[in-house]
């Protein structure tokens, strides 16, 4: 993340606290399931076909297409809008995770989770570059193995702080997380509102500051 500004990494901290927030929603929601970290969904659908629990199978391959489904509209908002306008996607964040809240609040849960699961995948397009995933936001191994890559380097004469950016990502995810079950076990799905409203806001601030700066 060197190319990127302080204000850069603060947003791709705060977002990726955002995915685990209501990653872990999803989680206490849909008992063991995730709706950011599709590597979890992978095991449980491999897991689900090796022994026969098609129930799991389909609800984890569920999950892993709409994720997918989520990440290419991303792309393709972000492609129509021009990748310097991170405002426009996470409006568009925010306009999923408002309808996910509303819909599971009328007791519409599976369009909601849908929705939830969508907005996910749609907030890797913040930061896409060249049409490519320039920060992960809604999963942790690479920031960790990167994290692990920068204190060798540092170790060894490198950048002594360089690892730190990738170190903030897991932590903002895994606070995220723990706020979000927090959230979850007092209000249930009323805390998804939270998080609806942080990403709107986001989304302001960055449409001001990218009208300010045009």
């Amino acid at each position: 993340m060197k190319d990127y500004r302080r204000r850069d990494v603060a947003l791709a901290v705060g977002l990726s606290g955002v995915a685990g927030y209501v990653d872990a929603i999803g989680f206490l929601k849909l008992g063991g399931f995730f709706v950011s970290f599709m590597s979890g969904n992978s095991t449980r659908l491999g897991v689900g076909i090796a022994t026969g629990q098609w129930a799991m199978a389909r609800t984890a391959l569920a999950l892993i297409g709409l994720f997918v489904v989520g990440v290419v509209l991303g792309a393709l908002v972000v492609r129509k809008a021009g990748e310097g306008r991170r405002s426009v996607i996470l409006a568009l964040e925010a306009g999923l995770l408002t309808a996910a809240a509303g819909l599971i609040s009328c007791g519409f849960d599976t369009a909601g989770v849908a929705a939830m699961v969508l907005a996910m995948g749609a907030e890797n397009a913040v930061f896409q570059r060249d049409g490519d995933v320039g920060v992960g936001l809604t999963y942790m191994t690479g920031a960790l193995v990167k994290t692990g890559q920068r204190i060798a380097a540092a170790l060894t004469g490198g950048d002594r702080w360089a690892w730190g950016p990738y170190a903030l990502l897991w932590a903002g995810l895994s606070l995220g997380g723990a706020l979000g079950a927090g959230a979850y076990l007092r209000v249930g799905v009323l805390a998804l509102w939270a998080a609806a409203a942080l990403v709107a806001l986001l989304a302001a601030v960055k449409a001001w500051r990218e009208w300010t700066n045009a």
